[in-house]
């Protein structure tokens, strides 16, 4: 028991939820977004692993670190494209196109990486985005220390959660955007075109995905390598649900995760005897349990995987 205690009272503990949970933000506002206006977009998985390669890519070229998590954010935009035009306006199935563009994007990468370095024995690096204090508020005792010297991109990710949800419930452009996912042959009644509104809203959720991979080799770690990704675009996914299409419920499912994965890699080293593997699984069991707990009482959009046809009903 004390020992458990002497982790929860740890400000390492804490800063490191906090960091874990950043490309988990980025990732579920992404896919909230997508399926605010009515589409699944399963492709998350190779966009982050995209956008991580990506905004590498950029800085191990001679860019900023900024430039880099943009870059990112335009690769994903760009596979958010290839996707909405095959589920929006040609209506295909969004299931298999969102796998279909998560292998693509997954072997895209690879081999992107591949022709920059053909010779590397082992991942080039850069430098990474170090932690931002912020004047005067990191220097208040734990609370400071933990919310208040994260890297720029974490402070980012948590403005992007009030923007966003700012944006979708006080805002005219929020209430189409969710009319949209919810009755879209309304939305065309009042002279606005879904059609148009899904593939913008497609674009932008996916760069968001592209972020939340850069984010990995650019902050949390400072090299690529292709598994890195290691199925937080799928947690993202089981987040949204959780957290019924809502950013504030979205991003307290991200720092869930985030504390089960970061208590467990503190549990491995002072609990002796247990294989690993079971630590490796707590997070993802626990997730698991706590989106059956809570997707009961979630309301799915009620255009969500529809396709939009004008004219039909």
């Amino acid at each position: 028991m004390n020992v458990i205690l002497d982790i929860l009272s740890s400000v390492g503990m804490w800063e490191a939820v906090l960091r874990i949970a950043t490309p988990l933000i980025f990732g579920t506002l992404g896919v909230l977004l997508c399926e605010r206006v009515g589409v699944l977009n399963l492709g998350i998985e190779g966009i982050m692993t995209f956008g991580a390669m990506l905004g590498w890519l950029t800085v191990y070229s001679g860019g900023d670190l900024w430039m880099g998590l943009v870059m990112a954010g335009v690769g994903g935009a760009m596979f958010g494209l290839l996707h909405a035009v095959l589920t929006v306006p040609l209506g295909l199935s969004q299931h298999v196109t969102g796998l279909g563009i998560t292998l693509f994007a997954s072997s895209f990468a690879y081999y992107v990486f591949r022709l920059a370095v053909p010779t590397a024995t082992s991942p080039p690096t850069v430098e990474p985005f170090r932690p931002l204090a912020v004047p005067g508020l990191s220097e208040i005792p734990f609370v400071g220390q933990v919310l208040f010297n994260q890297t720029a991109p974490t402070y980012l990710a948590l403005a992007l959660v009030a923007a966003l949800a700012w944006c979708l419930y006080r805002t005219p452009l929020g209430l189409a955007l969710r009319m949209t996912g919810e009755n879209p042959h309304a939305v065309d009644a009042q002279g606005i075109n879904p059609v148009s509104l899904r593939i913008g809203t497609i674009m932008a959720g996916s760069a968001l995905m592209g972020m939340g991979g850069a984010f990995l080799t650019l902050a949390a770690f400072n090299s690529f390598f292709p598994t890195m990704v290691q199925g937080r675009g799928w947690i993202c996914v089981a987040l949204v649900v959780f957290a019924s299409w809502r950013p504030g419920r979205a991003l307290l499912g991200a720092l869930l995760f985030a504390f089960f994965d970061a208590f467990q890699l503190r549990l491995q080293t002072v609990v002796e005897g247990v294989p690993y593997q079971l630590f490796l699984m707590l997070p993802y069991a626990l997730s698991i349990l706590a989106l059956v707990l809570m997707a009961r009482r979630a309301r799915v959009p009620q255009a969500l995987m529809q396709p939009y046809r004008r004219g039909e009903r």
